[in-house]
């Protein structure tokens, strides 16, 4: 009989045996080990979460009943989800409760005793740190944070470069950079850019990596090819649209996220542009939907839920008053060839 049936209580072994690794490389997935492949913390903590193991280490005692909020303002895209689904699976496994936010207003924002007032709030809840998902953080929110010791992260900030806030990202200048020398390699020259919110961070570098590229091989790229607007599906299709219509079309469109490229592509179909026949497309961010796509799309992967995890691992830290080896965290970017990119069309 197993522990588990004699006790009722889910054991070590228990995750052990049915994630099928050692008790040891559970231990240093749940103690934030980086010693550990992500596949195998993926599967670990999967299982942690069905079956709801929770630890009995001193660590775990210290966050037991804690609370964190994830301040955020939209839910319905691919990259939010994805991202979520990291912070909640390492929350889950520190037994820590995980409150949603919307960014507080502008009134809250504008004002040093309303943005006071709204943090104490949180920590009413019970909260022990914050984690921004792709929002502006107003200075009055980081200042009464800071006197009121609530430690905050920020994933792929928005207006926020503070050193009072901990960002992590991915590698996203090197990220634009391989997706443009891509699409140069097979002989692409006239090629544009749209990007997301020059107020983006992760855009800015994005878009930095591509000029790199372009640059490399003394390419200027021209004015009229480079357009800055949402991270949305319809900002890709009004743009892609417009592009698509000069007179001298680009023949490749580096998009700033995966959602911008979808409308994209969506143009193209619309006005009869065959990709990749004629036009090749990169996207950034390796969102599920990529492989769901006609043709699916070429694609830079930041790890979302990694993103997430580390989020969650380093809050946490920082409330036990442990600092973060930097204040800015960035994860690796790969490119992802699919078959949405092709070689450059005949003149």
């Amino acid at each position: 009989m197993s522990r588990r049936a004699q006790s009722g209580k889910v054991t070590l072994a228990d995750v052990a045996q049915r994630a099928g690794v050692s008790q040891a490389t559970i231990s240093k997935v749940l103690n934030g080990r980086s010693d550990v492949s992500a596949g195998t913390r993926d599967r670990v903590l999967r299982v942690v979460a069905e079956i709801g193991y929770r630890p009995t280490t001193a660590r775990h005692e210290r966050t037991r009943g804690r609370t964190l909020v994830t301040v955020l303002d939209f839910v319905a895209s691919r990259y939010a989800g994805t991202v979520l689904q990291g912070i909640l699976t390492a929350a889950t496994a520190a037994s820590t409760e995980l409150l949603l936010r919307l960014p507080p207003d502008r009134s809250i924002g504008a004002s040093g005793a309303t943005a006071h007032d709204w943090i104490a709030e949180q920590q009413a809840a019970g909260a022990v740190g914050l984690i921004g998902l792709a929002v502006a953080v107003p200075d009055p929110v980081l200042d009464a944070a800071k006197e009121l010791k609530l430690p905050v992260v920020s994933i792929d900030p928005i207006d926020t470069t503070d050193s009072r806030v901990v960002s992590i990202g991915s590698t996203n200048w090197a990220g634009g950079r391989s997706a443009t020398e891509h699409v140069i390699g097979l002989g692409h020259r006239r090629i544009a850019w749209i990007g997301g919110p020059p107020s983006s961070a992760p855009s800015a570098e994005r878009f930095h990596g591509y000029r790199t590229a372009l640059d490399a091989v003394d390419l200027t790229p021209d004015p009229a090819l480079v357009r800055h607007d949402a991270f949305a599906v319809e900002a890709g299709f009004r743009h892609g649209h417009d592009l698509l219509a000069l007179d001298a079309p680009p023949t490749a469109i580096v998009a700033g996220n995966d959602e911008i490229a979808i409308g994209v592509l969506a143009a193209a179909k619309e006005l009869g542009v065959e990709v990749p026949r004629r036009l090749s497309i990169t996207g950034f961010d390796d969102t599920p939907q990529t492989e769901w796509t006609t043709p699916s799309l070429t694609s830079v992967r930041q790890p979302l839920a990694g993103m997430g995890r580390m989020a969650v691992e380093t809050v946490l830290g920082m409330a036990d008053g442990a600092q973060p080896a930097s204040r800015h965290l960035q994860l690796a970017t790969t490119l992802r060839v699919r078959d949405s990119t092709g070689p450059v069309p005949p003149a």
